[in-house]
């Protein structure tokens, strides 16, 4: 396990319950633990993904009335994580100590979120989610060769959209960034007024300049809201760092309109935008984010990245920087 001061502590994703609709049990991977996910009745069970008796992985066995079994020597296990029954020998009592390691989880808009530690801080906010105004759609999740960091600054950086999402999201004959504010508090790092020329700023058609509000809720937790009196656009990205440098990222998207847009052409744009910041984002070097800020230049248009950069080292985060 990757013992991270902070993420260890913290709430992550690591699956949707669509997949558990799909399938019972899942094998996941967290900060470098292999975790396995089921149901036992009405509940959601994370624990390490193996057996007391010979290190098997639990993921590929079976659930058989609320007990999972291990696929070796079909040791079953209920949802306390004791194992309960011993083929083998079936009047002997399993010893005490045949108890597999569980962890927190919990089920949050949707998806499954698991703390390896104790988590110090809930599950951090989405506010449209009880909003029956805006429609709520999944994307992802993504696989990315890259750290948590490296995806969450890459999606508080407005200034690559003219080039890396031409047409979509900027225009390269727009790219000048306003200036703008972006602190630490106790939310986290939030910056407002971020505002950057979109070709179809509002679903309109039409040429706009674009307002933004952006936050870092946790560390690998963070959030936008398109500002405007009338169309609203928000997204919830949230990181699942599998290890240091190998990560999924999942994003609600929320918006009070179009709801007459069929789900799948939305989820085809959010894939498109993702593909495009995919390879820059793997590619980016030093891989681990750098926290030191002298090791990369910055700009006025950087804010939002200085502060959350400056916020992990304050934290005291270790994994995914350097």
């Amino acid at each position: 396990m990757l013992q991270d001061p902070i993420l260890l502590h913290d709430w992550h994703p690591v699956a949707s319950l669509a997949q558990l609709e799909q399938s019972p049990i899942l094998s996941v991977r967290l900060l470098g633990e292999d975790l396995v996910v089921w149901r036992c009745g009405d509940q959601l069970l994370a624990w390490q993904d193996l057996c007391l008796h010979r290190g098997a992985r639990l993921s590929l066995g079976w659930v058989r009335d609320e007990r999972l079994v291990c696929p070796y020597h079909g040791w079953e296990y209920s949802a306390d994580g004791q194992c309960v029954h011993i083929p083998a020998h079936p009047t002997q009592a399993p010893p005490a100590k045949a108890r597999v390691k569980t962890y927190h989880a919990q089920v949050r808009y949707g998806l499954v979120w698991v703390a390896l530690g104790e988590p110090h801080h809930p599950i951090p906010p989405f506010p449209e989610w009880e909003d029956a105004a805006f429609r709520k759609i999944l994307c992802g999740p993504y696989r990315v060769k890259a750290s948590g960091p490296r995806i969450v600054e890459n999606f508080l950086d407005v200034a690559h959209f003219p080039f890396v999402h031409e047409g979509i999201l900027g225009d390269p004959a727009h790219p000048e960034i306003s200036d703008y504010q972006a602190e630490i508090t106790h939310e986290g790092v939030v910056a407002r007024g971020v505002r950057v020329y979109q070709p179809n700023g509002y679903g309109d058609g039409r040429g706009a300049e674009v307002e933004y509000t952006y936050k870092a809720l946790r560390p690998l937790t963070a959030y936008l809201l398109k500002e405007s009196d009338g169309p609203r656009f928000s997204i919830l990205l949230a990181i699942t760092p599998h290890d240091a440098v190998d990560s999924s990222a999942w994003m609600w998207m929320a918006m009070n309109y179009g709801h007459d847009i069929p789900e799948a052409t939305l989820v085809a744009w959010q894939d498109r935008i993702f593909m495009q910041d995919r390879p820059i984002v793997e590619s980016q070097r030093p891989e681990l984010l750098p926290l030191d800020l002298q090791a990369e230049l910055h700009l006025r248009s950087d804010r939002t990245a200085i502060a959350y950069r400056r916020w992990l080292k304050q934290l005291g985060v270790t994994v995914g920087v350097a």
